[in-house]
């Protein structure tokens, strides 16, 4: 084809194609096929040899009439990563999303984020975990709903991914060490299920665990085969436990959040004990130090501003020469 025919979806296409299939989580692969698909719905014609800083600045603001901002910021960034490859091949003279201007819809009222520590601990105080009890008797759904509770708590002890806590086995921890290994996934949006690659190369980390929390899984896992499963008896879908922890918030009276939102409270809850940045961002899995800073801002902004006050504070009590100078 005429490289001057060439279309921009077209070459969308091929680029995930070479670059992204079989590199990429199925997950992360579907998402470049959602933005090739509003590509080509928005823009069926446009071929890439008219991409200029107008024609994509009238595409990203078509996109961004019905999606929010930080939705067309994402849209915006898997565009630009196939455009700067264009360029390098010469089918581009210039960047066209050079000094891009994102809009979007004004964002829907936001459930709860994350929880603070006080609400936390009556999140935890309600989590039913009689099961270890061996006079405790139980059937399989009891079993299956206190698995979740189970769950729960390492989610918010760990600020592991969903996937990755599906993922475990009794030999993934060593209680010796007091440390879990994260190096695999559990597919569970397939119906047959199976392990999978962590979201990216940093996901695969150690995890450090508190010594009340290793206590209790090592009673958890000790009469399961070191290869089984712990939390895995039948396919788990992610609303299914997220019903369940809305029941946990309401019988705690504190505000309704979502299994996603455990893995925010961890890291939210180490920042405001002092726990540094770096720190928290290895903790999570976190491919680079930014990923942690956009994502909890608000928090390392109170935290800034918290650390100004001690830093003025600390500053006025030294003196210096005795003297004050006077007017």
């Amino acid at each position: 084809m005429n490289e001057n025919n060439l279309l921009f979806h077209e070459y969308f296409f091929d680029w995930i194609k070479v670059y992204k299939q079989g590199a990429v989580r199925p997950v992360t692969y579907n998402k470049y096929l959602m933005t090739l698909q509003r590509l080509t719905e928005l823009a069926p014609d446009l071929k890439l040899s008219a991409l200029n800083k107008r024609s994509y600045q009238i595409l990203i603001n078509n996109y961004a009439e019905t999606h929010e901002k930080l939705t067309t910021m994402d849209f915006h960034r898997q565009l630009k990563s196939v455009i700067l490859d264009a360029i390098d091949e010469g089918l581009i003279k210039s960047d066209p999303t050079r000094r891009v201007i994102i809009k979007g819809k004004e964002p829907k009222e936001k459930k709860p984020k994350f929880l603070n520590q006080s609400e936390l601990q009556k999140l935890l105080n309600n989590l039913n975990l009689s099961y270890l009890n061996k006079n405790y008797k139980h059937s399989r759904g009891d079993f299956i709903q206190f698995n979740r509770d189970w769950f729960i708590l390492l989610l918010a002890k760990t600020g592991m991914r969903f996937a990755e806590a599906l993922a475990l086995t009794p030999s993934d921890f060593d209680f010796t060490q007091q440390k879990i290994k994260v190096t695999k996934t559990w597919s569970y949006k397939n119906i047959d299920g199976g392990f999978g690659e962590t979201k990216n190369y940093s996901s695969k980390r150690t995890i450090k665990l508190d010594p009340i929390l290793c206590d209790q899984f090592q009673q958890l896992t000790k009469n399961i085969a070191s290869d089984q499963l712990i939390f895995i008896k039948s396919r788990v879908f992610n609303p299914t436990v997220n019903r369940r922890l809305k029941v946990l918030c309401e019988k705690a009276n504190i505000p309704i959040i979502t299994m996603h939102s455990l893995r925010h409270t961890h890291a939210s809850i180490l920042l405001f004990a002092g726990v540094s940045i770096a720190s928290v961002a290895k903790r999570l899995g976190h491919a680079n130090i930014t990923t942690t800073q956009e994502t909890y801002l608000h928090i390392i902004k109170e935290l800034e501003d918290k650390d100004n006050e001690k830093v003025v504070n600390y500053l006025t009590s030294l003196t210096a020469g005795g003297n004050l100078l006077t007017a």
